[in-house]
């Protein structure tokens, strides 16, 4: 399994903070040589030795481009540099620039069209506002770009574009990623996203106190089954069925049972006949509400995929009063638009952007990194804010970005039988944002083994292969 701080992602400030850190064992200037150094091994690797131009900003991402220059040229290259503005005298990034002794060419857009290769170091992850047209009109006429740290224009915290970013073939950044790199439209812009080892120590980690990380196996662990294991132990999923639409909560079922629910009962009062024709391994309960929740092995809900504003009316207060761990989707978000606080007591809550907006109001700035942090501070549940960089959120602070998820996983029905895996997972005895990131990833997994075309009636089937791979996957 890969390890936990591996998966860490760094903010700008809290990278900022890792390098101060570092320096008290390793000084910037060498780091920057490492990062540099990092740059040109990668340009080296990918693209072979072409016309190159490195673009180099005044800060300490131009001094990771004038040392990258240095090392193409010392390998033979055709390099050029083309600065925005000198560096800081006496900084790092001046005396990267001092032993930059080959060709210096305008900071123009005629240089960057006539280059093969275009390394743009002119601004990090940390820019607070949008590159000016000089900058902009030099990122638009390069052809390709390998970018460091991130594409200039792109906010490393938000993923979001400030003014303009250019779409690069690469990007190299340094210790650990950033969000930027995983939210859209960032991650695209990005193109291939490498990783270099500069020398900063693990451990600092520790001192910065993060709490953002990538979703991958090794950030939760599945829980193991043995010999003593049987259908209650593994867990009882329950979902409530409506009387007009069952597609959904058959979905949720699905899933529930796909990702190794030991028991699943679709509770139906009203409608029971929609159901019973179904999957012969799913219960199917006609008896009212009250009476099921007698049964204090039924813990587990999922509430809202199929039922209309009544049926979550009558369902979902009766199940948080009960203390139930409840996973509200679809029908139970919207019955709660503009009124969030109904959903408090609820597990996991899993809406798409548009449910999320008539909950909490769009992200202000885009931020969804934030917006998701404080919706479930505001509910007390784990958010999981669905898309293709699907956020999970926890009261506690916590948020991880997964990156897993095919586009042909934006299909219908699909969310539905997302809230059963995340159920399936409570009801195993994962904790609540353990199990919401599992199901995350599981989700997008088996839509990678069903390849295009995916329906969502075929991710139930590939689970258990997803499950497979998660237990099995290398650091």
């Amino acid at each position: 399994m890969t390890d936990p701080s591996e998966l860490v992602l760094l903010s700008p400030e809290e990278m900022g903070r890792a390098d101060r850190l570092a320096a008290r064992t390793r000084p910037i200037g060498e780091l920057m040589e490492a990062a540099g150094r990092a740059v040109a091994r990668a340009a080296m690797r990918e693209f072979g030795p072409v016309r190159t131009l490195v673009l180099c900003g005044p800060g300490n991402n131009g001094g990771d481009g004038y040392v990258a220059a240095r090392r193409l040229a010392e390998a033979g290259w055709p390099v050029r540099v083309a600065p925005l503005a000198e560096p800081r005298p006496g900084s790092d990034a001046a005396r990267a620039a001092s032993l930059w002794h080959g060709p210096r060419v305008p900071f123009s857009a005629a240089e960057a069209a006539r280059a093969d290769l275009v390394i743009d170091a002119v601004f990090g992850a940390g820019l607070a506002r949008p590159p000016d047209e000089a900058v902009c009109a030099a990122l638009r006429a390069a052809r390709r770009v390998l970018a460091v740290d991130t594409p200039s224009g792109l906010d490393g915290a938000t993923g979001q574009v400030l003014g303009y970013a250019p779409q690069a073939a690469l990007t190299v950044t340094f210790f650990r990623a950033k969000p930027g790199h995983l939210l859209l439209p960032g991650r695209d812009l990005c193109g291939r996203l490498l990783i270099g080892a500069i020398g900063i120590p693990p451990a600092v980690l520790d001192e910065v106190g993060c709490r953002t990380f990538r979703n991958r196996p090794g950030l939760w662990q599945l829980r193991g089954l043995g010999a003593a294991d049987h259908k209650y132990t593994r867990g009882v999923v329950s979902v409530c069925g409506g009387a007009t639409m069952p597609g959904a909560a058959r979905l949720a079922a699905a899933g529930a049972r796909g990702a190794g629910a030991g028991l699943v009962r679709l509770a139906a009062e009203h409608g029971a006949d929609l159901y019973r024709l179904g999957a012969a391994g799913l219960i199917v309960d006609a008896e009212p509400l009250d009476r099921l929740l007698a049964d204090e092995r039924r813990r587990t809900w999922v509430c809202g995929p199929g039922l209309d504003g009544d049926e979550v009316r009558a369902a979902l207060p009766a199940l948080l009063r009960a203390g139930r761990q409840v996973v509200a989707d679809a029908g139970a978000l919207s019955e709660a638009a503009g009124e969030p606080e109904r959903l408090a007591g609820a597990a996991v809550i899993t809406p798409h952007a548009g449910e999320f907006a008539r909950l909490f109001g769009p992200p202000a700035g885009g931020d969804r990194l934030a917006a998701a942090r404080a919706a479930a501070r505001r509910v007390g549940a784990v958010v999981v804010l669905k898309g293709s960089d699907t956020i999970i959120a926890s009261p506690d602070g916590r948020a991880a970005i997964n990156d897993n998820a095919p586009p042909w996983l934006g299909t219908a029905g699909a969310g539905d039988v997302l809230s059963g895996i995340v159920a399936a997972m409570l009801a195993g005895g994962e904790p609540a944002f353990e199990a919401a990131c599992a199901a995350v990833w599981l989700h997008g997994e088996a839509a990678t083994l069903a390849g295009e075309g995916l329906l969502a009636e075929d991710l139930p089937r590939l689970l258990p292969e997803a499950t497979r791979r998660a237990r099995s996957r290398p650091g």
